[in-house]
């Protein structure tokens, strides 16, 4: 499994540990990637994801995961959130009339 966020895409970084001495040898920042379950209104059930802290807190911001993945653009999303999404559209659509 790769170390990505699900949501948002986030990834590992690389850098440097800089000593006193200035000596640099490379290092890897790793996202904060959490397991949980986002509840989906459209769909009535919880859908688990690894998804970071910080998209959690914007998942949360924008009002839940339905409205987060519909306001996001389809080429910012994996393709199986891409697929989500269409279930959410789909699920909402026959839920509306």
């Amino acid at each position: 499994m790769s170390r990505r966020c699900q949501l948002t895409g986030r990834g590992v970084q690389v850098g440097n540990n800089v000593s006193h001495a200035h000596n640099k040898t490379r290092r890897r920042f790793l996202p904060n990637l959490q397991k949980t379950s986002l509840f989906s209104e459209a769909l009535g059930k919880p859908v688990r994801l690894k998804v970071t802290a910080h998209a959690i807190r914007t998942v949360e911001r924008k009002g839940g995961l339905d409205a987060f993945l519909l306001d996001t653009r389809d080429s910012d999303l994996t393709p199986d959130i891409r697929r989500l999404k269409r279930r959410i559209k789909k699920a909402q659509s026959q839920a509306a009339p």
